[in-house]
């Protein structure tokens, strides 16, 4: 984009816009540079030999950022970050990659083992903000099933010789007489600011109890679906029933407490699927629908850190009036 364009955009944004722009806020939040020499090495062109100039690895960040932010298609990621001018101001008015390009961007993400450390700079940025989460703090973990689309019946050829559009990695699971397809995204979140602090993604087969995302020194609140087996950090387990007979008046009581303390979770889950729209997956591999989760599951994040932000503004302004 010529900066005359960029100019009559930046001109008609704060005349019309900036005042209701909520992406705007999120560029304060955190240090979006800081993300830079983590994700600038996915580009395979950085040699001698040169190539194509590359998207700046910011605007692909921020891009991928919009799309899990509002559960946009790759297609509609195109047309709507061309269309809106407080999207176009978000990515700082520069040129808008097609869709393919941002899809590719994310594979590399994935396949460079760049996927992790994007998710450890935004901890390590929330932590510096006074967000750490302290020893002994109240966890919560839990699972929910990540929908997709099974496709052809099960006699029909899976994985590399698949002909169809169904998902090569997902599972069966049934839960409560009820089946599901599909993957797991697995979640811990601190109980004292409700930001999510690790994530695992799995197919729909694998059992909550399998994934421990705590840390030793910290309680972690657990449903009964992990009964039985210990966590690494405090366990604050539900219990239930077994053959040898029914839970006891105290054990009832302990999992009424223990309900209470890990509620919070469940406004995690819905968010992620009522406003982010990531409870149903159209890629067809856990590679690809880990990136998903993690950038909808980042999303929420800066959506939280907007919130405790509010928090604090309110409760100085409430302090002022005092």
């Amino acid at each position: 984009m010529t900066s005359f364009n960029s100019y009559i955009l930046q001109g008609v944004y704060e005349d019309d816009v900036k005042e209701f722009d909520r992406l705007a806020r999120f560029d304060s939040l955190i240090d979006w540079e800081a993300f830079c020499p983590i994700i600038a090495s996915s580009y395979h062109n950085l040699t001698e030999r040169g190539g194509r100039p590359n998207i700046d690895p910011i605007v692909m960040l921020k891009l991928l950022v919009l799309q899990h932010l509002y559960g946009f298609s790759d297609p509609q990621l195109q047309w709507t970050a061309s269309d809106s001018i407080s999207f176009r101001r978000f990515i700082g008015f520069q040129r808008i990659p097609d869709y393919t390009t941002v899809w590719l961007f994310g594979e590399r993400l994935v396949q460079n083992g760049k996927l992790d450390k994007v998710w450890n700079e935004l901890q390590r940025q929330m932590d510096r903000k006074g967000l750490r989460v302290e020893r002994r703090a109240p966890t919560a973990q839990d699972a929910a099933f990540i929908t997709a689309d099974h496709g052809a019946p099960e006699s029909k050829p899976r994985g590399d010789q698949a002909l169809t559009r169904r998902s090569r990695d997902g599972t069966w699971m049934k839960k409560l007489k009820k089946a599901y397809f599909g993957y797991k995204l697995h979640v811990k979140t601190d109980l004292t600011y409700g930001l999510i602090r690790a994530i695992k993604t799995t197919t729909a087969s694998v059992h909550d109890s399998r994934v421990d995302l705590s840390r030793r020194g910290e309680v972690v609140y657990r449903d009964r679906g992990y009964f039985g087996v210990p966590a690494k950090g405090f366990d604050a387990t539900m219990q239930r029933g077994t053959r040898a007979g029914p839970i006891d008046v105290f054990d009832r009581l302990r999992n009424l407490r223990i309900l209470r303390r890990r509620a919070p979770i469940e406004r995690v889950f819905a968010m992620l699927k009522r406003i982010f729209r990531a409870g149903h997956v159209l890629v067809t591999t856990v590679p690809r629908v880990k990136v998903k989760n993690l950038f909808s599951c980042l999303c929420f994040n800066l959506m939280q850190m907007l919130a405790l932000r509010r928090q604090v503004q309110a409760w100085d302004l409430d302090e002022c009036r005092k």
